[in-house]
């Protein structure tokens, strides 16, 4: 499996430990789309370049981080397709796969690094479930990416 992670000026150390731990520990191919950060990125730009490569199949999965996981989760929404979640907890990270069919995980950097482990770990494992309910509600998704009516 590979992946696409990124971070703005926040989070680089911990981007680095995490694709370390993706590559040596998990067995993933990782692809660092924010290699030379500096304190004057915007998490926009990070977003849509992990979110492009996603779409376009040069990944199986996406992984953002900035200050909270938010404005990246915002950014990445914005492109069709992309189905990105701001998570928390092992649990979330669970549902959103399970539930959601997320291709895109948002985290904090401030995170514990065993509890952003724990997540990766759990969002990367998880497939999904394929239950009619969930693909009925993401097929209601893509129609209003389609044509920004429900």
């Amino acid at each position: 499996m590979k992946l696409a992670i990124a971070t703005d000026h926040n989070g680089v150390e911990q981007k680095k430990e995490l694709i370390k731990y993706l590559i040596d520990e998990l067995g993933y191919k990782v692809e660092d789309l924010s290699p030379n950060n500096t304190p004057t990125d915007d998490y926009p730009d990070y977003a849509l370049k992990v979110s492009n490569y996603v779409i376009n199949h040069e990944v199986d999965y996406g992984i953002l981080m900035c200050g909270t996981g938010i404005g990246m989760s915002i950014a990445a929404n914005k492109v069709p397709g992309i189905r990105a979640a701001k998570v928390s907890n092992e649990r979330e990270a669970f549902l959103t796969r399970n539930d959601n069919n997320s291709n895109v995980i948002c985290l904090s950097y401030a995170e514990d690094m065993n509890l952003l482990k724990k997540m990766l770990k759990t969002f990367l494992e998880t497939p999904f479930s394929n239950e009619e309910r969930h693909i009925r509600r993401i097929n209601k998704i893509k129609e209003i990416e389609e044509t920004n009516e429900y």
